[in-house]
């Protein structure tokens, strides 16, 4: 651990020139003192570092080579943009340190570059209402997802809490939350990770699906999940103001159909919008408060009325 501590300084004087005690001790996560011991070591190793009042750095052209990834930093490279994912599988210190030894890698303009995009461009996946999953069971779905591990799973399905003994082809993060995508055997599948709650991970593996693509196998389930999404239509009236709220509320789809209605003489558009459920359609469109009013079908509009009416009583003064 002081071995990796003791590059890591190295690194950091050669990537970002001279740094006091206390900014390595800070982003070391270690004390001042550890600091000054460190130092002492390094400059008995040879390594040509030296300090004033100003801080350390490293004499004039020195560059160290050893910049070679470990295996958890080399998995955890793609993740240098999402920390937040990165600490979600339990690899933000090894992404730290794949950063650091590749801006030491990098020659200066680069290096500057690069720091650059990193303090002015910042990615938050999740949305503004949640910040995402969490679940007990992600980091070690993501190293059985690594080592071809089998899974054993007590999972909570839509009806039912269900076993599953899963094959993990991959892991995806979508809007803040994370999905495995593992063969129970009977082909690819989606599932929750928060919605494990149990897991086992056996000592058997499974030999990698050597026609298996992650990305491609993701955007035919996304297609294929918005094919099934509007099973339903309704004749809506829409209000000008409830037209502007529609892309938020309740998405582009229905958006886009609602802007390809027709336009009525007291300004509201009559359209033809998807639905979903009767019972998801009936929250949606009570959402939009008096700008929407469902004319068809007539069993919604019915469902519509009642809850208004209750709603009418409830508050009645």
């Amino acid at each position: 651990m002081r071995a990796d501590r003791l590059l890591s300084i190295v690194l950091l004087l050669q990537s970002r020139g001279r740094l006091t005690a206390h900014q390595l001790a800070t982003e070391l996560e270690v004390s001042v003192r550890t600091i000054y011991r460190d130092m002492v070591a390094l400059g008995t190793a040879g390594i040509p570092v030296y300090g004033d009042a100003s801080g350390y750095q490293l004499v004039d052209s020195y560059q160290t080579r050893l910049t070679g990834l470990t295996a958890d930093e080399a998995r955890g490279l793609v993740l240098t943009g999402l920390p937040r994912a990165a600490a979600d599988l339990g690899l933000a210190e090894a992404v730290a340190a794949a950063q650091l030894k590749l801006a030491a890698a990098l020659p200066d303009a680069l290096r500057e570059r690069a720091t650059r995009m990193r303090q002015r461009f910042h990615l938050d996946a999740p949305g503004w209402y949640h910040d995402g999953d969490s679940s007990d069971h992600l980091e070690a779905v993501a190293d059985a997802v690594w080592h071809q591990r089998i899974l054993s799973v007590r999972y909570e399905g839509w009806t039912r809490e269900v076993e599953r003994r899963l094959e993990p082809y991959g892991l995806v993060l979508k809007a803040g939350k994370w999905y495995l995508v593992a063969n129970a055997g009977r082909g690819a599948r989606t599932y929750r990770v928060n919605q494990i709650r149990e897991l086992t991970v056996l000592p058997e593996t499974f030999a990698w699906p050597s026609d298996f693509d992650l990305a491609v196998y993701w955007r035919e389930h996304i297609a294929e999940f918005r094919t099934r999404l509007h099973r339903g239509e309704a004749l809506v009236r829409l209000s000008p103001d409830a037209l502007e709220l529609l892309p938020h509320l309740m998405g582009r789809a229905v958006a886009e159909a609602a802007a390809a209605g027709d336009l009525q003489e007291d300004g509201w558009v009559l359209a033809r919008v998807p639905i979903e459920t009767e019972t998801h359609a009936e929250r949606e469109f009570l959402r939009l408060g008096a700008g929407a009013e469902v004319l068809e079908p007539a069993s919604l509009r019915a469902r519509l009325a009642a809850t208004v009416s209750t709603l009418s009583t409830t508050y009645t003064i």
